[in-house]
């Protein structure tokens, strides 16, 4: 006798085949991909949006910097991606490529939910033919849209489908369901960048039960982190006048070591008191 999941007709052998029901099972283990990977956490705060994951190292005689989520697309753009990360170096290359490409043709930065959309279209073309599948991974894009004096930060999670939700506070991979429990409870609105990540480490803790160390957490920050470090960079205008806008970028090994610790010396102070 077949097995259960043969006996539905072969649904789920193309991607283009909907089943009675309307679903695209290709579409559905290539979520499943998502919800196997890494936990990433984008969280918006007042002077800015943090990005955090955690990089899983499954073995003491891996190199952790040779393990990359946290990628730059631009100069005020970065991504943190969960799941195949193959898929992801692919859409992160095709985003940088757009960015560039928005560049040479008008000469500014893209928008973030430009470069999200044209993103999300192109991964919804691998569930219209047949010959390809979808990609396995999903994306948080954060970024900063200066529109004169205004600054507008951005977060947005992409899932396989080319399904685009903007969110304040949102996490993806294996931990997800742990991580928006968090969020709902304790996300604030007007949290500095320094709360922030103390919130996302939080949540990665808590989505891989406290095991993670300095050397699997990837933090990356658009906007301004504590009073002392303020990322910008200078943009020439067509007109020849010069913008400063606000940067992407990495925290350095130090800089993790340092948000970690201090983490982690709150965490026990706390169960101190508790105890």
């Amino acid at each position: 006798m077949q097995p259960q999941q043969y006996q539905m007709g072969g649904y789920d052998r193309a991607i283009t085949m909907f089943s009675p029901d309307g679903r695209l099972y290709q579409v559905e283990y290539a979520r499943e991909a998502v919800k196997r990977g890494t936990t990433a956490v984008g969280i918006k705060c007042k002077t800015g949006i943090v990005l955090l994951v955690d990089k899983r190292v499954s073995s003491r005689l891996l190199e952790p910097s040779s393990i990359e989520k946290i990628f730059m697309i631009d100069g005020h753009i970065g991504v943190a991606s969960s799941g195949l990360v193959g898929d992801a170096r692919a859409l992160v290359d095709r985003a940088r490529i757009e960015a560039q490409i928005n560049r040479v043709s008008y000469n500014e930065p893209i928008d973030v939910e430009t470069l999200a959309k044209k993103l999300c279209d192109h991964m919804q073309t691998y569930t219209l033919f047949g010959g390809a599948r979808p990609y396995g991974t999903a994306l948080l894009i954060a970024g900063v849209d200066n529109e004169g004096d205004t600054i507008r930060y951005r977060l947005f999670e992409t899932d396989p489908s080319g399904t685009l939700l903007e969110y304040t506070a949102t996490g993806i991979g294996i931990g997800r369901p742990a991580v928006m429990k968090l969020f709902e409870s304790e996300y604030k609105a007007n949290m500095t960048s320094e709360d922030a990540i103390d919130l996302g480490l939080k949540a990665l803790h808590t989505a891989t039960d406290g095991k993670f160390d300095v050397n699997t957490v990837e933090i990356g920050i658009v906007g301004s982190y504590s009073s002392k470090k303020r990322v910008s960079r200078k943009i020439e205008a067509s007109v020849g006048s010069e913008t400063t806008a606000l940067s992407f970028w990495k925290l350095d090994p130090d800089e993790v070591k340092t948000a970690v610790s201090k983490f982690s010396k709150a965490r026990n102070e706390d169960k101190k008191t508790d105890m």
